[in-house]
């Protein structure tokens, strides 16, 4: 029986790989950014490199020094061209703007639903048993305002904690010397640390289901109505019988069927149901919204003398250069030697290709933007209905550059227009084909389905297949299901739940 051979062997192998620099990610990521973190990044990039300084004269930023250096270079030189976006012209003029101090967003600290019912809830005259139990309400209600899960597990998790904290408790008063004092420690003891039960917690409940903002605490979107409701003195009213004994009904817009269980007619059925608009299923997300988030567009479009014109809205965006003062530390590069040169190397190299990217980035953007234009020039002077499909694909082909590139462009990123501010993502949809030949996108076919309902005889609603008619004699070709799922997306109701008597 012949044993393994086992042998260590040295041999040479080829093969490609393919290694991407890392200026590249770098490059690919001010892509991404929206403007105001590359304001950030950039006052960033300066404080971390002292060849980074802000532009103060009306002068274009000179990218000359590259011819000024000794002519040893090292690899990140070398391969700049390869690193920085297809189309970078590194000898192009840079349009001048004025620099404005850039002022860094400040966090607003915002009180959230849970911290504003706690306060409310501590305002209360509660003992400490009766407060944690309240605590543990609160924390389990959902953004809504709706209590989150079964009161049973409420309990569950307020009972275990009760356990824990039994234990330590129990240990202090066994501390205390005199026998009368202990006696009546570990009486309150017991008294605190018995288990809740669902009596008290539906007590404490009902105290929180008054708090503000009217509605929260309730375990059901019925329930939270009925508490509005009563708070709001409506409790001998049609709308309360309803809710109270017609809900799923009521939410089907099933008026009949309420008619003929009330006696009442369809009419003053839909008149109480009308009534009810003016409360609110999620009271919570008016104490949770997020803060207001202010768009800064990284684009402008102005129609000059009958045409359209992109410019980019960079003038807060601290201008970059090369500073005067490392200018003439770099020349005499050759007087430092070791880690010295290697640092004004790497750092001279980081800033240059900065100044190169941050232009890259504002010609790409423009690019993209200005075939947009073009492209939908029709949507700029009509509107929504005669925005034309467009892809990314589309995008890239015209200005010579992957799609990756081109979504990361138009990533998070706003023109101001004459009609409005918009995400560039906007003006990019799927088409469908009409009679006349020419496509007309998504976009277009949901305002035409939004107006046909505006205008609609709302007791006789346009049902989807009614709406796929009207499209089609307008010149549209769209399937029903395509009818409904625009519909759904503008949360518009079907046929039947928009039906008035």
């Amino acid at each position: 029986m012949s044993g393994f051979d086992a042998r260590l062997f040295q041999g040479q192998q080829m093969k490609q790989e393919m290694r991407i620099n890392p200026r590249l990610y770098q490059a690919m990521e001010l892509l991404y950014m929206p403007l105001q973190d590359l304001e950030q990044h950039l006052k960033q990039e300066m404080a971390e490199n002292p060849f980074l300084e802000l532009e103060q004269t009306e002068q274009s930023q000179d990218l000359e020094l590259a011819e000024e250096q000794p002519e040893e270079r090292t690899d990140e030189e070398i391969d700049w061209e390869e690193i920085l976006l297809d189309g970078f012209d590194a000898g192009g003029r840079k349009q001048e703007y004025e620099h404005k101090e850039y002022v860094p967003p400040t966090a607003v600290v915002t009180e959230d639903l849970e911290d504003f019912l706690l306060g409310q809830l501590h305002l209360l005259d509660l003992d400490e048993r009766d407060m944690r139990l309240g605590e543990e309400l609160v924390g389990n209600l959902d953004d809504a305002g709706l209590v989150a899960c079964s009161l049973d597990e409420v309990l569950d998790s307020a009972n275990q904690w009760l356990e824990e904290a039994e234990v330590p408790a129990r240990r202090n008063a066994q501390a205390i010397e005199e026998e009368a004092e202990r006696e009546i420690e570990l009486a309150e003891i017991e008294r605190l640390f018995r288990p809740y039960t669902m009596e008290e917690a539906e007590a404490i409940l009902t105290r929180i289901q008054r708090f503000d903002p009217a509605g929260v605490g309730a375990r059901t979107i019925r329930e939270c109505i009925l508490i509005q409701m009563r708070q709001a003195g409506m409790e001998d009213t049609p709308s309360w019988t309803l809710v109270d004994e017609h809900f799923n009904d009521l939410v089907n817009h099933k008026w009949a069927d309420i008619a003929r269980a009330t006696g009442m007619s369809k009419r003053d059925v839909q008149a109480a149901a009308d009534e009810l608009q003016q409360f609110d299923p999620k009271p919570g997300l008016s104490k949770n919204h997020d803060p207001e988030q202010y768009v800064i567009p990284d684009l402008v479009v102005e129609k000059i003398d009958g045409e359209y014109m992109v410019f980019a809205n960079d003038g807060r965006m601290p201008r970059l250069r090369i500073s005067q003062a490392y200018r003439e530390v770099a020349k005499n590069k050759s007087d430092y030697k070791g880690e010295n040169k290697e640092f004004i190397t790497s750092k001279l190299n980081a800033a240059n290709w900065m100044i190169q990217a941050i232009e890259q980035r504002r010609q790409t953007m423009l690019k993209v933007m200005r075939f947009i234009v073009d492209r939908q020039r029709e949507f700029f002077e009509k509107g929504v209905q005669s925005l034309r499909p467009l892809t990314l694909r589309e995008v890239a082909d015209h200005i010579d550059m992957h799609e990756s590139t081109v979504s990361r462009v138009t990533n998070e990123k706003y023109v101001q227009t004459p009609r409005g501010v918009f995400s560039l993502k906007y003006f990019f949809s799927s088409g469908l084909a009409t009679a006349s030949g020419q496509d007309i996108s998504a976009r277009g076919v949901q305002d035409k389905i939004r107006i046909l309902i505006e205008e609609e005889d709302t007791s006789k609603p346009l049902t989807d297949s009614a709406l796929v008619r009207k499209l089609k004699e307008d010149g549209v070709k769209i399937a029903r299901r395509t009818v409904a799922k625009y519909r759904d997306q503008m949360s518009i109701l079907p046929a039947r739940m928009r039906k008035r008597v």
